[in-house]
């Protein structure tokens, strides 16, 4: 492995942004007669895939009550669709249902979606609910639910072997791809990085794009940026960590439960919230009485999901990333959880908790004072990708970023700029548990 001494751009992460983005910015000045891949460098610390999107759930969805959002995710979906059989993306769209409280949201965001062309139908009522989801899984519970959105795009990844394709496409843009050299700190002077410094050596670099997924902070703290901000909210201004930490409840529980439609075919991804007593399947407890959530799909030996995130604060070890860190993978109690929100959904699940083989996913993510992305110039010539829990469903960001570094234009990205916090300009919140929903 050869290390330059400079590159053009320098791309320091290999997860899902770092791949997406140093391969359409190969393929963006391609087409632009703007120079070669090789002047792109990504820089991976250990190997591509090894921090959360190579054991993230990766689904892909429209699902959000954020306009912002909303048009992110239709533009990454587009990406998938290009790419569905060279990424291993499995198009069977998305299934949400949810209670009273937020079934106003659901019409809301279906709209959006009519706005803006993604294919998406919304259902309203107990029984029209119940007659749209047994065409599909005829055991489908919808007992309390108010509202479907069933999304007729979206789906999901193959995760680990997605990660691999993806380097592929950036590989063969020409792209410089370099496992196992660390970034240790950046070279900045007036106001510029002029060097990347690695455990191989400085990079010299013009423009540096920063995608490092769970370790945005240690990088924002690399940049000298501020580590707390002033957030103006409708209640005043308040400070808050630039960083904070949650624990991603995912799963996956091999069975050989025969889960597919009534046709046979591959059912869609399903996400379920409720605000009913969640009740175990495997003891008949009462685990919570809060509102809970669920979402799932099917994987090779069984199915894969995940239930809401469970919040760290702003300290955590994040070495080793992973199933090699007991403290980032769910215990047994997310497997009564999960199991209880799949046994009341589909009645092909009841009773079968107890013989479950749980492998974990999961990982630790860190979010922003709002819990959405960052995406912005934070230096004249670094831009910084901060997001490590929406990787697979964003992998649009990263042609935006490249169309914005070659010249073009990228207004998706506004929303998700820094100064929205001291602006005020923060994005609408939702009636979901999920934080970033």
């Amino acid at each position: 492995m050869v290390v330059p001494k400079a590159a053009t751009y320098v791309v320091i992460g290999a997860g899902v942004h770092g791949l997406s983005t140093a391969y359409h910015l190969g393929r963006a000045r391609r087409q632009k007669g703007q120079g070669r891949g090789a002047d792109i460098v990504l820089l991976e610390k250990e190997r591509v895939g090894a921090g959360a999107s190579g054991i993230a759930c990766g689904v892909v969805r429209n699902f959000y009550y954020q306009p912002a959002m909303n048009e992110i995710m239709r533009i990454s979906v587009g990406v998938w669709e290009e790419h569905r059989d060279v990424l291993g993306y499995h198009p069977v769209g998305y299934v949400a249902a949810v209670p009273a409280p937020q079934a106003e949201d659901l019409v809301t965001i279906a709209r959006r979606h009519a706005e803006i062309g993604y294919k998406s139908e919304i259902i309203t009522g107990e029984k029209d609910c119940a007659c749209h989801m047994k065409v599909i899984l005829p055991d489908f519970h919808t007992e309390g639910l108010e509202a479907v959105l069933h999304e007729k795009q979206g789906g999901w990844a193959e995760r680990d072997s997605t990660v691999q394709r993806l380097a592929r496409l950036a590989r063969a843009e020409g792209i410089r791809l370099l496992e196992g050299v660390e970034v240790t700190g950046f070279d900045i002077r007036g106001g510029n990085v002029h060097a990347v410094e690695t455990t191989q050596g400085p990079i010299a670099a013009e423009m540096v794009i920063v995608a490092p997924g769970p370790w945005a902070a240690q990088f924002w703290q690399m940049l000298g940026l501020p580590m707390r901000v002033d957030v103006h909210t409708r209640d005043g201004v308040v400070s808050r960590p630039m960083f904070t930490y949650m624990k991603l409840q995912e799963g996956e529980v091999h069975t050989d439960v025969d889960y597919v439609t009534a046709t046979g075919g591959e059912p869609p991804v399903i996400h379920v919230d409720h605000n009913i007593p969640l009740v175990s399947d495997m003891t008949g407890n009462v685990i919570t009485t809060d509102p809970w959530g669920i979402y799932f799909k099917r994987d090779r030996d069984g199915v894969q999901g995940g239930a809401v995130p469970l919040p760290l604060g702003t300290a955590v070890n994040l070495e080793p990333y992973g199933h090699d860190n007991p403290a980032h993978v769910v215990d047994e109690s997310f497997a009564d959880y999960f199991t209880a929100g799949l046994a009341w959904t589909l009645d092909r699940f009841k009773g079968r908790s107890r013989s479950y083989k749980q492998r974990p996913n999961g990982g630790i993510g860190a979010f922003t004072p709002d819990n959405f992305p960052v995406f912005d110039l934070m230096l004249p010539n670094v831009y910084v990708v901060a997001d490590s829990n929406h990787g697979f469903k964003m992998l649009g960001v990263g042609k935006a970023v490249a169309s914005l570094l070659t010249g073009g234009e990228a207004a998706e990205l506004k929303p998700f700029r820094f100064s929205r916090y001291a602006e005020g300009s923060l994005h609408p919140s939702s009636h979901s548990p999920y934080p970033w929903n």
